[in-house]
Parts: C-alpha cells; sequence; structure tokens
C-alpha cells in the first residue's frame, strides 16, 4: 500500500533493531571455525605448543613456552608486547585452526634434547612452538621459539620470539656438583639463568606467562618449564605460571609436563644418584586456539522508503548506514 513519507509517495519500511550476540569459540585441538553472519572481525588468542624439557643434562634445561599471541583489546601479547589488531573475516565463512602440540622432553640418550612444540594459527596469524631445553654438546637442540628453552650443563639458553615471548635462561658448570639447568622462557618473562660461578646442584625456575579474560576469567597461559640439578636439587626450579611444569625432585623421578592446552613448557630431569635410572624430560603441553566474535547491533528492514520519524529515531540513535 502507497503512503506519503515527508512528501515522498513509496513503500513505508519501518526499520527493526536487532544484535548478533558474543560467540567464544575454543578450541583444545585443530578444527574449523565457522563465523556467524554478521561477523566482520574477532579477537583472539592463539598459543603454540610448548617445548619439551632436558634429560641428562648435567643440570638440565626446562622446555620454553609456546609463542602467545592476543588481539584482545586492553591485554597483552607475548614477550611484552601490546594487543594485536582484530583480525578481518567474513560471515558465515569457515577458517581453519591448528592447535600446535607439546614437544616431546628429551630421551634417555646424550644426542635426544627437549624437542621443540608446534605451531598454532588462525587466518595467517601464527604461533611458533616453544624452543626445547637443550645441552651444549649438541648445539643444533631446537631452543629457539615462541619462548626459548632453557639451556643445559654451560650455554645460553634459547631465543624467543618478538611479540610471542621470552628467552630461555642460561645453565652454568663450574666443576664438581656445581651446576644448574636455566629455566625455559615464558610469555611474560625470562626464563631465570644459573649464576656464574654456579651453586651446588639445582635448578631455575621457568617465566611465567601472560593472563587472558577472553573467556570470561583471567587464566595465565604459556609458562616455561622449570630446570634441575645434575643429581639432585638443593632447589627445584618451578614451572612459570600458566602451565609450564617444574624441574623433576629427585631429579631422576618422572616429569609432569606442561598443562595441556596451555602451551606451557616441560621440566627437566637429569642423571640422579647411583644407581643412575634417569628418565625422559618432561613433555610440552598443547597450545589452545580461542576466538571471540564480538556483538554487533544492525538494523534490518532499511530498503525501500522509511518514514521520517523512523529516519531521525536512527539518525539520533546512531544505527543510520549511509
Amino acid at each position: 500500500m502507497a503512503s506519503t513519507n515527508g512528501g515522498y509517495i513509496g513503500i513505508d519500511y519501518e526499520p527493526e533493531a536487532g544484535t548478533q550476540s558474543a560467540v567464544i569459540t575454543t578450541f583444545n585441538s585443530s578444527g574449523t571455525l565457522t563465523t556467524a553472519a554478521r561477523t566482520t572481525q574477532v579477537q583472539y588468542v592463539i598459543v603454540a605448543g610448548g617445548g619439551g624439557g632436558d634429560t641428562q643434562g648435567a643440570g638440565s634445561g626446562g622446555g620454553g613456552a609456546g609463542g602467545y599471541r592476543s588481539s584482545v583489546p586492553g591485554e597483552a601479547s607475548g614477550g611484552g608486547a601490546s594487543a594485536e589488531s582484530l583480525s578481518p573475516v567474513n560471515g558465515s565463512s569457515p577458517y581453519p585452526v591448528v592447535v600446535g602440540a607439546g614437544g616431546a622432553g628429551g630421551v634417555v640418550d646424550a644426542a635426544a634434547n627437549g624437542k621443540s612444540g608446534s605451531d598454532s594459527s588462525f587466518n595467517s596469524i601464527t604461533s611458533l612452538g616453544g624452543g626445547g631445553a637443550g645441552f651444549v654438546a649438541h648445539p643444533t637442540s631446537p631452543r629457539n621459539g615462541g619462548s626459548g628453552g632453557g639451556a643445559s650443563y654451560s650455554n645460553g639458553g634459547g631465543t624467543g620470539t618478538s611479540g610471542q615471548g621470552f628467552n630461555g635462561g642460561a645453565a652454568a658448570y663450574s666443576g664438581g656438583s656445581n651446576n644448574g639447568g636455566g629455566g625455559g622462557g615464558g610469555a611474560s618473562e625470562v626464563g631465570v639463568s644459573c649464576p656464574t660461578p654456579a651453586p651446588p646442584q639445582r635448578g631455575y625456575d621457568g617465566g611465567d606467562g601472560v593472563a587472558s579474560s577472553i573467556t570470561g576469567s583471567p587464566v595465565t597461559r604459556a609458562g616455561g618449564g622449570g630446570g634441575c640439578g645434575r643429581f639432585t636439587n638443593n632447589a627445584v626450579g618451578a614451572g612459570g605460571a600458566g602451565g609450564g611444569a617444574p624441574g623433576s625432585n629427585p631429579v631422576d623421578s618422572p616429569n609432569p609436563g606442561g598443562t595441556a592446552n596451555t602451551g606451557g613448557g616441560g621440566g627437566g630431569t637429569d642423571l640422579g644418584n647411583p644407581p643412575f635410572s634417569p628418565v625422559a624430560g618432561g613433555n610440552g603441553g598443547s597450545g589452545v586456539v580461542i576466538i571471540k566474535e564480538p556483538e554487533v547491533s544492525f538494523v534490518s528492514n532499511t530498503g525501500g522508503v522509511w518514514n521520517m520519524e523512523a529516519l531521525y529515531d536512527n539518525v539520533k540513535a546512531g544505527n543510520w548506514v549511509s
């Protein structure tokens, strides 16, 4: 039916305001995110798998935390960086999500150190796996990563990645029983290094992770693994807040490994006392990807001719889209 609208003749469409609710999706394993119809950008927290802890390192290091990237406004990314920009997406569209596995802990073999964690990714945004804890005799050990792996024996810790995590701690050996493994780097701080000269028999702490409230309550993720001494511990290296495992105590006892779906680094293990029964280093924790589609306000029935009262109300409310 035709009607008069401010001097114009046409079909009278009454606009209707609506809201697309916020949607939070947590991926503890790889999958596909299908966005809601009106979503145009998303917030994310992307954490890679943590690195494995070393074993038999004459003071073994802890694994580095998985790389941590976040676009949650007002929060932090890893490595001391600010939140990144929201990720643009299309509505009602599929996006592959990859969740990285934690790296294996070093096995009872002098040539096998902690392994790096695997990368996590979403929409071309990638967090790098945490560096495995490494032994000086094997310079190819993958100590670098999202956060660097802690060192064993007497070398430097691995290097973290800018915007994702911090460096791992250095190890030191000063003869006899004076040794200590470095802590794995965390998303918010470096792993603790063993001083030189080394004090007797101890491990050093992994760096702490970063807290996020993307799911509502604050949760800390991406802590580095703790190191340990060679034969015993006068002090054990604590795991960093956010899923980092402590160094084993006794040093030849099984390590719990980094907490699943936090990207925490695995803890170090070592030779122990006679009869010498060393065990594998702790595995890194798997990563996680969390996507938040923010609430969207919209106005429907905007086609055709609006009456002037509706036009005025919507312009005043800020809902008018030209």
